[in-house]
């Protein structure tokens, strides 16, 4: 049961509803498949001393991140990582922190830093203005042990720290959530401080940057006019590029199945309005004369499906017909693409038509997938 709201508290909107978002998490392929992508960009990255750096525009609870992570050292056993992550929501930031243990034992030479800074900060790990540069929440930790039950145990212990510094409250303009305080957590392995001396971000250097990837999956809302998802998202990250950096785009598409289902019951509903051509033009004008300083591309795999993940006999006659739990996976996974807001989505629940325009939608197609798409941007390497 909910309490009346507080001044801290966001406004709940169904596609940032925790227990929706790991039922979509859990029950489809996306993260799989982003990551599988991701890992073709990685191909053509080269990276340079001191580190490879990786920056993640929107961790959520770091299932990509992890995957990305394992295929980085696959390919680069020793070279030293700097990964920085940015994510606003406390519980994300908490169901991440136990996926690092596993990576820093793997991978010894990496520094992971996490931050709720704004787009527009987070590549430098410092806030845009004085006052928040001066109550900075910054939290060193330098994991003892070798194994990864001790780097846990250690990174469990962080867990009051974030509780304390990724309180949000909701922006009165936007209703979107932002930061009570500018907080940034670094994680890095003791027995490596020497050789990591390069790597780590000391709070006092001057701002950083310069990555050599940096993956934009699904950083905003789905409805956000293509001037804010440039000026506040994509183009902040693509100056912080390096010298040959890339940065991947992914994003919703419609088109497909799932759209079939929203439209089933709202029918003029219209949520990805923005599609790639869109950003990769306003993107180009926005930077102006730095333009010539990239390569926007827009790459011949730049549509690719996921999939609701259904045991074969989940849908047909063998089945003897589709179940609910189905169903409602179906719907959830739906919707949650579709971004649709929690008060819409109640009412169309208790029409109670939803569950047959579902069905319908999974027998027509003999299961339910969806399509993202992507563009890529690269800093040409005698780009300043």
């Amino acid at each position: 049961m909910t309490g009346p709201a507080t001044p801290l508290d966001r406004p709940f909107r169904f596609f940032d509803n925790r227990e929706k978002y790991l039922l979509f998490v859990n029950t489809c392929s996306e993260k799989q498949v982003i990551a599988a992508r991701v890992g073709r960009e990685l191909d053509l990255v080269e990276p340079r001393p001191p580190a490879m750096r990786l920056f993640d525009a929107g961790m959520g609870d770091a299932t990509v991140l992890s995957m990305v992570l394992r295929d980085m050292h696959h390919r680069w056993p020793t070279v030293p990582f700097l990964v920085v992550a940015k994510e606003i929501s406390r519980e994300d930031v908490r169901i991440s922190l136990a996926k690092f243990a596993d990576r820093l034992h793997e991978h010894p030479q990496m520094v992971i830093v996490i931050t709720n800074l704004y787009y527009t900060e987070a590549p430098g790990l410092r806030p845009g203005r004085p006052e928040g540069q001066a109550r900075l929440n910054w939290r060193e930790v330098a994991l003892d042990g070798t194994t990864a039950h001790e780097f846990a145990v250690q990174i469990d212990a962080q867990i009051d720290f974030v509780r304390e510094g990724w309180r949000t409250v909701a922006s009165p303009r936007t209703g979107n959530p932002q930061y009570v305080e500018p907080s940034v957590l670094v994680l890095y392995r003791a027995d490596q401080r020497f050789v990591l001396d390069a790597v780590i971000p000391p709070r006092a250097r001057a701002p950083m940057g310069a990555y050599d990837l940096a993956i934009v999956s699904q950083p905003y809302r789905a409805r956000s006019p293509a001037a804010t998802k440039v000026a506040r998202v994509l183009a902040p990250l693509v100056r912080a590029l390096a010298p040959g950096g890339r940065l991947i785009a992914i994003q919703s598409a419609g088109r497909d199945p799932g759209m079939e289902i929203i439209r089933a019951v709202w029918p003029d509903e219209d949520p990805f309005q923005t599609p790639r051509d869109v950003l990769i033009e306003t993107l180009g004008d926005h930077l102006g004369d730095a333009a010539r300083d990239f390569e926007i591309i827009d790459p011949p795999d730049a549509e690719f499906r996921f999939h609701l993940q259904l045991a074969p006999d989940e849908i047909g006659a063998a089945a003897g017909g589709i179940g609910t739990s189905t169903l409602l996976a179906a719907w959830n996974a739906a919707v949650y693409v579709a971004q649709i807001e929690d008060s819409r989505l109640t009412e169309a629940m208790t029409a109670g038509d939803y569950l047959n325009a579902t069905r319908a939608v999974l027998a027509r197609h003999d299961g339910l997938w969806f399509k993202n798409e992507c563009f890529i941007v690269a800093r040409r390497k005698d780009g300043r």
